[in-house]
């Protein structure tokens, strides 16, 4: 139905496997064009009283690639970028999350994350990114100023996208920390399909739900710019 046209975004997930859920949406929906992986996202959500950092933050990728190559990190960090825009009400700032800080490590890892931002900054000169990049210092002001020599992020980072996933464990976030989390989310697809856990309860669908109406709205939006500019 989406493929066709008569969906404008799809939820699954209830009674199939994740990898049943995202195997028929790159089959059927296919990637945009603009990306080569399909990959996901968490909306992760600091709304209560005892959460000193306020609002929503995007976490990519914490459910799909395993270990992404710098070309996949670049492409990950850029789907979260149009995520963060479209749902947080907010100017994308992304953090490219390594164990180092402005090269104060030397591994093969770290290298992989400096090339990643290096990419997307090749890319989209416009985003604003920093990496590689601790945790502290995309979110922290005084260990930012102490750690980071020219900060595009500015300790104001709203995408954290984690170097494997492994590495990304929103879990940690939701369990210690006490955030919400929505997802995973699939990103990088041609139109919003969406997978859920199949131990998910009526909240999750409805969660959600409302992420994959706004994406469908963002694509949308972005079809009828393209269908006026060519009618002009």
């Amino acid at each position: 139905m989406v493929r066709l046209g008569y969906a404008d975004g799809s939820v699954s997930g209830a009674v199939n496997t994740t990898a049943d859920v995202v195997q028929t949406a790159i089959q059927v929906i296919c990637t945009d064009p603009a990306f080569k992986l399909v990959s996901s996202f968490f909306l992760m959500m600091l709304c209560e009283p005892f959460h000193t950092l306020k609002g929503s933050l995007i976490f990519s990728d914490c459910g799909l690639v395993v270990n992404p190559n710098s070309g996949e990190l670049a492409e990950i960090g850029m789907a979260a970028a149009d995520n963060a825009q479209n749902l947080l009400m907010d100017e994308p700032r992304v953090a490219m999350l390594s164990f180092s800080t402005s090269g104060n490590a030397r591994h093969a890892a770290v290298d992989k994350v400096v090339e990643a931002t290096r990419l997307v900054r090749q890319r989209r000169p416009n985003l604003a990114i920093d990496g590689d990049v601790q945790l502290d210092a995309a979110l922290v002001a005084e260990i930012a100023e102490r750690k980071i020599d020219h900060s595009n992020v500015h300790d104001r980072a709203n995408v954290l996208v984690f170097p494997s996933l492994e590495a990304g464990s929103y879990k940690l976030a939701e369990r210690v920390g006490g955030a919400k989390a929505i997802g995973p989310l699939l990103q990088g697809l041609r139109k919003p399909a969406n997978d859920l856990s199949r131990g998910c309860t009526a909240e999750d669908i409805y969660y959600v739900i409302a992420v994959t109406v706004v994406k469908a709205q963002a694509v949308l939006t972005t079809e009828q710019a393209s269908v006026n500019h060519t009618a002009h």
